[in-house]
């Protein structure tokens, strides 16, 4: 479907621009139905799917368009492939804020493309991961307010060349808890980079082996919990139950999604 082409336009165009209600769908729309599955190979290289619900989406669109401070008057990259999670991130970005979503072209990867994009289509926030943003010169780009990165770990270079004159942010999170569960503050060169403190509706506890909370400077398992986790892994109801696992510090039903 090209959005753009005469007769979708026309189609479109005969649409109601009524807000969407339970009337209009199959069945009624509830917070924790299924909002899409996404594929994951992890650790193992077996692939999993991820089902991730509406309201585990919602409270990501409300963390980004505050934190990053998205308005109608931004304009918003779609860097990542459909296949990595980043790219709902990326639709969550400019629809919470309706802001103006710039995509960049499938074949493009980095470098002086994507630099070049950014200035002419003058882009004001975007999410790209640490090698990849640090394959794109940072000068001349005055009009990109906020850059975040995640997905693997961000340098401290990065962090010199990237964050005078914006904010920058360093995220973290695996696709089982929505994408990100935790984000730093504005970044500045010369300060340690870390992954912050838990996004809207999360918690993070790092535990031993027997579930026991660890003092501080104590290694442990970081364990998620709150309503941004997923469902489980879709017709996988033995690895569900191994990663979901009973949380003992919140209510009865409650779970924690153990990340190592």
């Amino acid at each position: 479907m090209l959005l753009d082409d005469a007769d979708e336009m026309v189609t479109i165009a005969e649409r109601s621009g009524e807000a969407v209600d339970d009337v209009d769908r199959l069945r009624p729309l509830r917070l924790d139905d299924a909002a899409y599955l996404i594929y994951t190979s992890g650790s193992t290289g077996v692939p999993k799917g991820v089902v991730v619900t509406h309201r585990g989406l919602s409270n990501l669109a409300e963390e980004e368009r505050t934190r990053f401070r998205v308005t109608p008057a931004s304009r918003t990259l779609a860097f990542a492939s459909p296949s990595f999670d980043a790219s709902i991130l990326e639709f969550m970005l400019a629809f919470g804020g309706a802001a103006t979503m710039v995509i960049a072209p499938p074949a493009m990867y980095g470098g002086p493309d994507l630099s070049r994009l950014l200035a002419e289509q003058q882009v004001t926030h975007a999410f790209v991961t640490p090698a990849a943003l640090a394959s794109v010169d940072p000068v001349g780009l005055t009009q990109l307010e906020v850059i975040a990165t995640g997905g693997d770990s961000c340098p401290p270079e990065l962090v010199a060349r990237w964050a005078p004159g914006r904010s920058m942010f360093n995220a973290y999170g695996p696709t089982e808890a929505t994408i990100f569960s935790s984000i730093s503050t504005s970044m500045s060169p010369g300060a340690p980079v870390d992954i912050g403190s838990p996004t809207i509706g999360f918690v993070e506890v790092v535990l031993d082996e027997r579930l026991n909370p660890v003092p501080v400077g104590v290694p442990g398992e970081l364990y998620l919990a709150g309503p941004g986790l997923a469902r489980g892994y879709h017709g996988r109801l033995g690895l569900t139950a191994e990663r979901f696992v009973a949380n003992p510090f919140d209510e009865v039903g409650s779970r924690m999604y153990r990340t190592r």
